[in-house]
């Protein structure tokens, strides 16, 4: 048996995957989550059945659920946080306080731990926003690069806010760390607040010669599919170079626009529509690319799914998904589930 790794958020969309793969290779893992953003499906489930596999159900914001929690995890991954649009800008004040909160209690469990290695720290690529619209940044973007706050009157500030804020507390912590930035992850599982998911269903639903509308559709990103990201952060976790620093987990190319994901979508999925130029998506970025370096360096590894290919997959997995909601009557609801 490898070592012990506790994931906070493990019942969401990286973290599943992350347990999988460490469950996989031989860890014990531990995952906490309290369920917020939705309840325990079939799949994570069938997961838990697994001998090296513990699942509690806590809310990481109270202190005293730390003291339920072993002393005997040699790294944390911190995925847990408030996040999403509807609470960044319903709720500005409890993502920057919650998020800090659920941080700072984290940092204490890791104190805590007997033989501890290091913590993860998932922070995000939005830490880049306020550089790259009062700045000239660089794309594809290096860690390295300055960070600029955004006007602090935008509600939709407090979730990259609550990210830096948090990178600095690793940094000034006395708690070993790796601070990685995710890029666009997409694959199974993941939701249904992403353009990839969002346009399969569009796809699914749509009669063949229908039209869909692609909003944002000159804008550009590059993607890595979830098991090229999962690989990056076990090689973080298994090489003690990475210890104090930040790393940008995704895809460096190709860079492609949101049109040319769509019309992968479609080539996925056997559909034949039109595709109708939408508006610019408001606060959306015209650019957006991680430069992974970093990652080369220090993982030895770089992305190797194709584009065309994690769409491929991602399709299989969500159109069973479809089907059954389709087939119970939930298909309206599936955007409110984290799965």
């Amino acid at each position: 048996m490898m070592g012990n790794v506790l994931i906070t958020g493990g019942a969401g969309f990286i973290g599943f995957h992350l347990a999988q793969k460490l469950v996989d290779k031989g860890y014990r893992v531990v995952i906490a989550d309290n369920f917020t953003r939705g309840s325990l499906d079939a799949e994570l489930s069938e997961f838990m059945e697994k001998p090296n596999v513990v699942l509690m159900d806590l809310d990481l914001r109270d202190s005293r659920n730390l003291d339920s929690i072993p002393s005997n995890f040699e790294y944390v991954v911190h995925l847990a946080a408030i996040i999403g649009v509807r609470n960044v800008v319903e709720r500005p004040y409890e993502v920057l306080v919650e998020n800090t909160r659920m941080l700072e209690n984290v940092i204490k469990l890791c104190r805590q731990q007997k033989s501890f290695s290091r913590l993860l720290f998932a922070s995000t690529s939005e830490v880049y926003a306020g550089t790259l619209r009062y700045f000239d940044l660089e794309v594809p973007t290096p860690e390295h690069s300055p960070l600029t706050v955004e006007n602090l009157d935008n509600p939709r500030t407090s979730y990259m806010l609550s990210k830096i804020l948090g990178e600095a507390m690793c940094r000034n912590s006395d708690v070993p760390f790796t601070v990685f930035r995710p890029h666009n992850i997409y694959g199974p599982r993941m939701g249904m607040a992403h353009v990839i998911p969002e346009k399969l269903m569009q796809i699914w639903k749509a009669c063949s010669g229908g039209e869909i509308e692609v909003a944002s559709p000159e804008h550009t990103r590059t993607f890595c599919f979830i098991d090229d990201a999962t690989e990056m952060l076990l090689r973080i976790i298994e090489n003690d170079e990475t210890s104090g620093e930040t790393v940008n987990i995704g895809a460096d190319s190709p860079e492609v626009t949101i049109t040319d994901v769509v019309r992968l979508c479609l080539k996925v999925t056997g559909k034949a529509l039109t595709l109708i130029p939408g508006s610019d998506t408001p606060g959306s970025p015209r650019r957006r690319a991680p430069e992974i370096a970093t990652a080369r360096r220090l993982l030895d590894f770089g992305p190797v799914v194709s584009l065309e290919e994690g769409i491929g997959k991602t399709w299989e997995w969500y159109r069973d998904v479809f089907s059954q909601a389709q087939n119970t009557g939930e298909i309206n609801d599936l955007r409110r589930n984290r799965t």
